[in-house]
């Protein structure tokens, strides 16, 4: 078996986590390699740990069988592009605070790690949201798991985002941006502007504006299988577009459009897990003290 661990920087403190995870795959003699920021940092501290080799992109990770995420979400998000289109499984172990993609507690490492190495584990298949324009934009990561974002720069005034659906007239949105959100992403930063929490197994995309100045504009879940396409507008020429974590400017000129990713993440769950857990936990879904 050959297993991917990425990590990002870390706290010194949770470097037993990072060492666990290398220990517990190396006591099967399975081979071991870890990401190029992985390994960078452990060499900032000077840590010596055995591997087999590091990886810095999709074309490293030839006959693995699945990665480990170790950090928070934005560790996960990056893990995702790491793997692209390689059909790679993703186990993620939270060392970071909320943990709603890295759904393993660190304190759980040894047992989550053997139900892996055993095949006790179940596949969830994550759909992605992917972004076409003219010039191609992000390269080969043009994709992303939880949104794509069109924000106004810094204090400049609104925006308005000239929304088509499969080619056919949707909305102008007078707001400080738009999201479009996939499922896994409607309890991210959708969620944070009003928009609603959806089943990731659904076929949708949530489209939600940020402060939009119409009282009577709110969020809309559309099916996945179409196009969205923008046409940006405002005082300022340059704008703001952001896949996930990733984001750059952009100018009015830029031809835009969203669809769904030929290709959908794996995210590794085990028994008695599920997404209704997951609110419930983090996020203090239906908490009342009648319940």
């Amino acid at each position: 078996m050959k297993v991917a661990l990425h990590s990002k920087s870390f706290e010194p403190h949770k470097l037993v986590y990072i060492r666990q995870i290398i220990d517990e795959v190396l006591k099967k003699k399975f081979d071991l390699i870890i990401s190029e920021d992985l390994h960078q940092h452990l060499e900032k501290y000077e840590i010596k740990v055995p591997h087999q080799g590091v990886f810095r992109n999709h074309k490293d990770l030839h006959g693995v069988n699945f990665m480990v995420s170790a950090g928070g979400d934005g560790t996960f998000l990056e893990s995702v592009t790491l793997v692209r289109n390689q059909n790679i499984p993703i186990l993620g172990v939270n060392t970071g605070t909320l943990g709603f993609l890295a759904t393993t507690p660190k304190e759980k490492i040894k047992p989550a790690l053997e139900a892996v190495f055993n095949g006790f584990y179940n596949i969830e298949e994550r759909t992605l949201v992917s972004l076409e324009s003219e010039p191609h934009l992000f390269g080969d990561l043009n994709f992303g798991l939880n949104e794509f974002t069109i924000m106004k720069r810094d204090t400049a005034s609104m925006i308005i985002v000239n929304t088509y659906l499969n080619g056919d007239y949707l909305n102008s949105y007078w707001a400080d941006g738009l999201i479009v959100s996939t499922p896994t992403g409607s309890t991210g930063y959708s969620l944070s502007v009003g928009g609603p929490v959806v089943d990731p197994h659904t076929n949708n995309f949530i489209i939600a504006p940020i402060s939009p100045h119409n009282l009577n504009v709110r969020p809309l879940i559309v099916a996945d299988n179409g196009v969205l396409s923008f046409e940006i507008s405002g005082r300022s020429k340059n704008f703001l577009i952001s896949l996930d974590s990733r984001s750059m400017v952009v100018d009015a000129s830029i031809q835009l459009a969203i669809r769904k990713a030929d290709f959908k993440a794996k995210l590794i769950k085990f028994s008695g897990e599920s997404f209704l857990k997951t609110l419930r936990a983090k996020l203090n879904w239906g908490l009342d003290t009648r319940n």
